[in-house]
């Protein structure tokens, strides 16, 4: 257990899995495997509607009818009804990699040419598969359909290029096509009967009949790679719909033979599932850039145009933070321009939007290019600022080999009309950029040493930042590693590759001091609240810097690989860290050491931290999403971070996933295991589950962080009382509740039927034998029974959390009761109960106050004991055994005064 606890990973879409579509009475849904997780969005909205439990494996192969859903990982297949695993197929001795729902069964084939079937009616009594087909060696199946009409028979594609017909209910070979002397990627069955349509790896497309053996029509794919996925309309028109490796999706009129339409760009990788909707002019498209695209042919020409689309990142991104108070995650990366994950609550991405071009393909065909060379290139470095949002543009890019860095407006998702150049005689690529406290200025750093300041309302240049020492006239002598500016826009503070550090005059543009670190700096990070300038180094050393104090406050040292990126909490007390050696370091800037580290088998490549500390975001190497982290500090029962935090250890820990339910189906075994874990762990104590109490800090006190109403309503309990007192007193009621006892009377008024031990009570007082005088021998009280506990262990800490938990009319009668004294009473004061109970809570006082602990509450405590008590300090024996005490309260009570905490607010006397 850490500090940082996994909670779930955002940003995936779909992965090279091809997805399942199944109608669920008028709503559509389609299932998409995003690893070791599945995911079913609603195709109306592509909303995400449920997310499916985590698997050991990554899924090879999926399939769905109504509420159940077939997911293939390894050699086994799960079944899901729903969220919940109901059954595991386990019969296959090599990896599953096809799955077709064929009515009531599922066929499952392997690598090595196995095709098991299984009955998911009664599958809670029916593990096992009631059908078993082998195919020859020389055939690997690569794809599987079902023709229309063609009862109890399936289609099977190798990888060797030939094509086979079975009947499933004999498990028998029918027929082998010739083939096409080319791997088989993909085949469907059209809305003809006996004609379906084969994609090869050499780009072909075979439109054949299998009932006479014939090729009816063969179309080429116009770009390199192969057929990688074959859909036929169904809502009249005459189309075939293929998709590549490249990308590219083409369309297909049957009738006329020829290429009706192509979508270029339509994704930037492979497309793995193409899906025309039933009786609808709607397309589908899924691909491994990690995205899904539905369009629509409603033009007039006949061209598809983009519907509505989900997408991530296609790439690892490389630069994330949070926004807008923790609620949205900026990413950015080479996948896409921008694309900014709504996590309104965090954790949920089905808000996710991507920052728009500007019509890329409009453009594109206006000047006669490809997209490719209008899109912008890889963001680098990105820096966004709130203030603004709703007046001009808040977020600047940098990107890869450019020397111009973008503006954006955040609040329209779009590209803001300006582009920033700097320093526009020698132009060099921009490496770094910020943002001012205010909104209205944008920094910019550029490989050539340049700096650079912009307004972003108007997008013009407000002059340059240069030192007249250097060489060549600019900031650095050599590239700009990065810029930061302050909260009052009174210092600006930029890092050379080459080590030195600079502070100038932000509106002045004058250098009004340097140092030099004596390594090359990598990053830096400026945390505007504290002043604190943290470097990172290529010696693999974390420096912090008092930017006022112009020197070296901290130096933290323990990665042992190139450190990747650097953040500082809100408050400023955390500085964490991420490496290529796979390890996240927490350092505590007061305490200048190492509270916890963990390392994943993935090494980060960037983090942030939430606003209000609770969340951390982080990216890694090969990986398309965002990865959340949960603060255990915020939600944790211990207040003491050494109690859970691993200190200079690294612990190793496993990335989040994307559900955040782990493998669902347990052993009935292994769930009674389980509970009696719990029962055990609810029976232990808090310090055995590692909740110690904190220490405290000399000269400081302690709040009890209690409800301001609960301890102050203490003192003034009298007046709260005086203020509620009824103004006369309650009526008796004209008619009384039918449920109620009555007894009939002569006067006609409503008696009420006493209870027995009413009665007795009433006799007893009548007779005069009640007994006012309270009697030793009754069992003490909670209260006391748990104060002697604690002072015979030294320990007063549950009985500290008792009297938090009392309403303050309640502690105030504990209080009153423990002042009753009887005067007539001759015991020694040894002897006596009751001033046995004073001493110890007496002691109690003592202690609470030396440790400085609870200090509100504890005040309040005592005033009302001193307020409420009955005796006066002048009987004998109370001043005998008590006045002595009570000078050792007030001598506490005086040295605590000293502090000026609640010195105006209280006010005790003896």
């Amino acid at each position: 257990m850490g500090i940082f606890e996994p909670f779930r990973a955002i940003g995936y879409i779909t992965s090279s899995v091809p997805f399942s579509v199944q109608r669920l009475g008028t709503e559509t849904f389609v299932t998409v495997s995003v690893g070791k997780a599945f995911q079913i969005y609603n195709c109306a909205k592509l909303n995400l509607v449920l997310v499916g439990p985590q698997l050991p494996k990554k899924i090879r192969a999926l399939a769905s009818y109504r509420e159940y859903t077939f997911a293939a990982y390894g050699n086994d297949i799960a079944v899901f009804k729903r969220a919940h695993q109901v059954a595991t197929w386990s019969r296959h001795s090599a990896k599953v990699n096809l799955l077709l729902l064929f009515g009531e069964h599922i066929l499952s084939g392997d690598v090595h040419g196995n095709m098991f079937i299984w009955a998911f009616k009664g599958i809670d009594q029916n593990l096992a598969p009631f059908g078993h087909m082998v195919m020859d060696k020389k055939f690997t199946p690569s794809c599987v359909m079902h023709p229309d009409t063609y009862l109890n028979k399936v289609l099977l594609g190798s990888e060797e290029g030939s094509l086979q017909l079975w009947n499933i209910s004999t498990k028998k070979k029918l027929f082998e096509f010739r083939g096409w002397n080319s791997s088989i990627c993909s085949c469907v069955s059209s809305p003809a009967l006996d004609v379906v349509a084969v994609g090869c790896a050499d780009g072909k497309i075979h439109v054949h009949n299998i009932r006479y053996d014939e090729e009816l029509v063969t179309f080429t794919h116009s770009t390199r790679g192969s057929v990688t996925a074959l859909s036929f309309s169904t809502d009249g028109q005459p189309l075939l719909a293929s998709g590549g490796s490249s990308g590219v999706i083409s369309i297909w009129n049957l009738e006329k033979k020829r290429l009706q339409s192509v979508i270029r760009e339509a994704h930037d990788s492979s497309i793995t599932s193409l899906h025309f909707f039933a009786n609808e002019p709607v397309l589908m498209s899924s691909s491994v850039d990690n995205s899904i695209k539905m369009w629509i042919f409603d033009t007039s020409d006949g061209d598809p145009r983009l519907l509505r689309f989900r997408s991530g990142h296609s790439a690892p991104p490389l630069c994330i933070k949070f926004y807008a108070n923790g609620r949205h995650i900026l990413s950015a990366g080479p996948g896409s321009c921008l694309s900014p994950f709504f996590c309104y609550p965090v954790g949920l991405d089905q808000q996710s939007r991507e920052l728009s071009q500007r019509h890329i393909s409009k453009r594109a065909k206006k000047l006669k290019v490809k997209e490719e060379e209008i899109k912008l290139k890889p963001v680098i470095a990105f820096d966004c600022a709130e203030i603004r949002e709703r007046d001009w543009c808040n977020v600047v890019t940098c990107h890869m080999d450019t020397t111009q860095a973008y503006v954006w407006r955040l609040q329209n998702f779009v590209l803001g009309e300006h582009i920033l150049t700097p320093s526009p005689e020698n132009p060099t690529p921009v490496k770094t950029c910020a943002i001012s406290a205010c909104g209205n200025f944008a920094l910019l750093g550029t490989t050539g040493g340049w700096i650079e300041r912009f307004n972003l309302q108007s997008g013009f240049s407000r002059g340059a930042y240069l030192d007249m020492s250097e060489q060549k006239s600019c900031a650095h002598d050599g590239e700009v590693v990065g810029v930061a500016c302050d909260s009052t826009n009174t210092l600006m503070i930029s890092a050379g590759y080459h080590g030195d550090i600079k502070v100038w005059n932000f509106k002045e543009r004058e250098l009004k001091s340097r140092w030099e670190i004596g390594y090359s700096v990598v990053k830096i990070v400026y945390h505007r609240l504290n002043g604190l300038l943290a470097t990172v180094t290529d010696d693999l050393v974390i420096r912090l810097f008092d930017i006022v104090a112009l020197r070296m406050v901290r130096k933290f040292e323990g990665h042992t690989d190139r450190v990747t990126d650097l953040c500082f909490s809100e408050d400023g007390k955390w500085l964490l860290s991420s490496s290529m050696d796979g390890s996240l370091r927490i350092w505590d800037v007061i305490l200048a050491r190492q509270i916890d580290a963990i390392h994943v088998d993935v090494a980060i490549t960037a983090l942030s931290m939430s606003p209000n500390m609770d969340i951390l975001a982080t990216t890694h190497v090969d990986q398309n999403g965002v990865y959340l982290w949960v603060n255990q500090a915020m939600f944790s029962g211990a207040s003491n971070i050494d109690s859970y935090a691993s200190g200079k250890e690294v612990v190793s820990v496993k990335l989040p996933s994307v559900s955040s339910k782990e493998h669902s189906q347990v052993d009935d075994s292994e769930k009674v295991k389980d509970s009696e874990k719990v029962v055990v762990s609810i029976s232990q104590p808090k310090d055995a589950l590692g909740f110690t109490r904190d220490k405290q800090i000399p000269d400081l006190v302690t709040l009890s962080l209690l409800p301001k109403s609960q301890w102050q309503s203490l003192i003034n309990l009298d007046i709260i009382k005086a203020r509620n007192k009824p103004i006369e007193p309650p009526k008796k009621p004209e008619k009384a509740p039918f449920f109620l006892p009555s007894i009939p009377s002569l006067s006609g008024e409503i008696l009420f039927k006493p209870s027995k031990p009413a009665e007795d009570e009433m006799d007893a007082k009548d007779d005069g034998e009640t007994d006012t005088k309270i009697k030793l021998d009754t069992p003490p009280t909670h209260f006391v029974n748990l104060l002697q506990s604690s002072a015979e262990t030294k320990n007063f800490s549950a009985f500290t959390d008792y009297l938090k938990g009392l309403s303050p009319s309640t502690l105030d009668m504990e209080l009153r009761m423990l002042q009753i004294i009887d005067d007539d009473d001759q015991q020694e004061p040894e002897n006596r109960l009751e001033l046995f109970s004073l001493e110890l809570l007496l002691d109690y006082f003592i202690h609470e106050t030396s440790h400085r602990s609870n200090f509100e509450f504890l005040q309040a405590v005592i005033r009302l004991f001193l307020k409420v008590r009955t005796f006066p300090m002048s009987y004998p024996s109370v001043t005998a055994l008590h006045r002595s005490v009570f000078i050792q309260i007030d001598r506490r009570l005086e040295e605590i005064s000293r502090l000026n905490v609640f010195n105006s607010f209280f006010s005790l006397s003896c």
